[in-house]
């Protein structure tokens, strides 16, 4: 079966990406920022045969990204029933989600988390904030409804979806990332 590496973005336009970073270092050093992340982050994680690249973007019309991606709708709704989407509309294969504000994820992690679905049946890569940075279902025999009832841009969000993980399914933990937010995510990351 093929893997999927679906990676969410937005279409870097000025004033639409990095709106809490934005409020802290200006609009157009969170654009600039969020440009070099998308482009870095989509170079290091193109499939190269290992795994079907799709790239999941908002708004659904956006375009202008880099070759080696085929590029869909994230399409309407809460960003639970954005993610849900691609989970169910995919070719057969476990399929993993990453956004592109996690500068530090790696080849390798995509790696482990394909590896992990083996014997697992969900993986997750926790974020410090108490989201997560990956997402990842083995889709077989079923596809569970994971962001149900979740509470986004909060620390419950990895719990959230955890709790909506049917009985008797397992998961596997990655390890914890942090995503850049605001101007103390950078600070953090030694960015002045």
């Amino acid at each position: 079966m093929t893997n999927h590496l679906v990676v969410f973005a937005k279409a870097p336009r000025l004033g639409r990406v990095k709106n809490r970073l934005a409020a802290d270092i200006g609009r157009v050093n969170a654009w600039v920022f969020y440009r070099r992340t998308l482009d870095a982050v989509l170079r290091r994680l193109q499939g190269n045969g290992r795994w079907q690249s799709w790239l999941c973007v908002t708004p659904d019309d956006a375009d202008g990204f880099p070759p080696g991606w085929t590029v869909v709708p994230q399409g309407p709704g809460d960003l639970g029933e954005r993610m849900d989407r691609p989970l169910r509309l995919l070719p057969p294969g476990p399929a993993v989600i990453v956004g592109t504000d996690v500068p530090d994820i790696s080849r390798n992690h995509i790696h482990r988390a394909f590896e992990a679905l083996g014997p697992n049946d969900a993986v997750f890569g926790p974020a410090a904030d108490g989201g997560y940075w990956l997402v990842g279902l083995r889709r077989r025999p079923n596809t569970p409804h994971l962001f149900a009832g979740v509470r986004w841009s909060t620390r419950h969000a990895l719990t959230d979806t955890i709790a909506n993980l049917p009985n008797g399914k397992s998961a596997y933990f990655l390890e914890t990332l942090s995503d850049v937010d605001d101007a103390r995510d950078l600070l953090k990351r030694g960015v002045p």
